[in-house]
């Protein structure tokens, strides 16, 4: 890493999966103003659901997600009722029924038993239209999954499939809790093909404790052997003080800044050598992929699922934690698994917190995904740079060090600067003086 770098990878950023982002939500949105916002979609409108199945079997040390492991069928039994009761909430406050996509992720959804989560499956159904659907997608831990979970995706037309993979370095893999030889990823690939679902998507970790340049590259290199459409690549975000799991993680074995940078740049020339294009600041893809496809003609988006091609008018979250978006704002559910199925089985609705969005936040959400998407922004239309005085010195600082390049009219992220991209979008956030809220490296 160029000395100079140092002093940004070792800051903090939002990962801007939603603008504002989750810890400015607040408790002004609850279930009715919810159900409100619902109704208010119009029947026409385009709709992708996030099912957030909370369980696993066990637990994986590194995970910041809200999930929990579960030995005992009971409370997954009552979880499968509670989320078909929210289908039902959701349905019976809007009139809108066109899904164009599925995303089930957690959590492991394939922790539940194929028979539970075709009932998930066959409940949203019943009550909205998925024959359009284009995208149907399932998150997969391969140490769980079976030639009848399979079936099932393929018989209610999953089509794209996202493998937690993380690292194959067995000693890697010892020190974060999750044991998966590459024969295990390699014949769950072999399975989903062989039923048709063959859009791929490997996530890879950098980060993470006794990595070193060698062992990522081979990751890379083994994960590239079994041609996946896609590679989402994260940094581990070390958050012990928010997921407690974390502490098993001896904080003295994470690689620092630089060090963190140098594997993400590793991974990013092993993937890059083998023709894959990258998306945004932490995807990748074939030439051909929709996401690349996207990428090229300015259509990229981006939410709570990651880069995406296309963007829905309405995000419908199911299960506890997940967040909606709708035109009016976001809304959250109750994160804890009994408070989320109480407020479900009461009234519908489990909604605990939300943002309701103004006209600046719109604009500041937009110039924000613009530049993470597309590592440009004209804000010609909008008086210039000039019309965000809080965001120019920042911005300067950064285009000092070649991480920016400024005009008066322009925004553009050169190469070297691409992966800081989140402190550029940092400069345009309103709130982000405001709370106690933490984040990840920017790096």
């Amino acid at each position: 890493m160029d000395p100079k770098f140092l002093k940004y990878a070792e800051q903090s950023a939002p990962r801007y999966t939603s603008y504002p982002t989750a810890p400015h939500f607040n408790a002004s949105v609850d279930g009715e103003v919810y159900r409100d916002w619902l109704g208010a979609l119009p029947t026409e409108a385009s709709l992708s659901f996030y099912l957030h199945t909370p369980y696993c079997r066990e637990m994986c040390w590194y995970c910041g997600c809200h999930a929990f492991a579960v030995k005992r069928d009971e409370p997954v039994a009552q979880f499968v009722e509670a989320i078909q009761a929210e289908i039902d909430a959701v349905a019976a406050a809007t009139s809108a029924r066109r899904v164009a996509e599925i995303h089930w992720g957690g959590g492991t959804p394939n922790s539940l038993s194929p028979e539970r989560f075709e009932a998930i499956a066959a409940r949203l159904a019943q009550r909205f239209d998925l024959r359009g659907c284009e995208r149907h997608a399932v998150e997969i831990d391969p140490r769980l999954l079976t030639s009848a979970h399979v079936a099932t995706m393929a018989r209610i037309r999953v089509n794209r499939a996202s493998l937690g993979v993380q690292d194959f370095d067995e000693s890697v893999q010892r020190v974060i809790g999750r044991v998966q030889p590459f024969e295990q990823v390699r014949d769950a690939v072999a399975m989903l093909r062989n039923a048709g679902i063959e859009a791929l998507s490997f996530d890879l970790m950098y980060g993470l404790p006794h990595q070193t340049l060698e062992s990522v590259r081979r990751t890379a290199e083994l994960a590239l052997s079994l041609n996946p459409a896609r590679f989402s690549v994260f940094g581990y975000a070390h958050v012990p003080w928010f997921k407690t799991r974390q502490r098993l993680i001896d904080s003295a074995s994470l690689p620092g800044a630089s060090a963190r940078h140098t594997l993400a740049e590793t991974i990013r020339e092993t993937l890059a050598a083998a023709g894959y294009v990258e998306i945004g600041y932490d995807h990748y893809a074939r030439p051909q992929d929709p996401i690349a496809v996207a990428a090229r003609g300015g259509r990229l988006e981006r939410n709570f699922q990651g880069f995406v091609e296309t963007a829905c008018e309405a995000l419908i979250g199911l299960g506890p934690s997940a967040i909606s978006t709708l035109p009016q704002g976001y809304a959250q559910n109750e994160a804890e698994v009994g408070a989320w199925r109480a407020g479900v089985m009461d009234s519908g609705f489990a909604t605990k917190r939300g943002k309701a969005l103004t006209d600046d936040d719109r604009r500041r959400r937009d110039l924000i995904m613009r530049l993470l998407c597309d590592f440009k922004l004209d804000l010609a239309e909008q008086g210039g740079l000039a019309a965000y005085p809080e965001a120019e010195p920042e911005l300067l600082l950064l285009a000092a060090d070649g991480l920016v390049e400024l005009s008066r009219d322009r925004i553009t992220i050169p190469k070297p600067g691409r992966a800081f991209a989140r402190l550029a979008a940092q400069a345009f956030d309103a709130y982000r003086d405001t709370g106690a809220a933490r984040h990840s490296r920017a790096v």
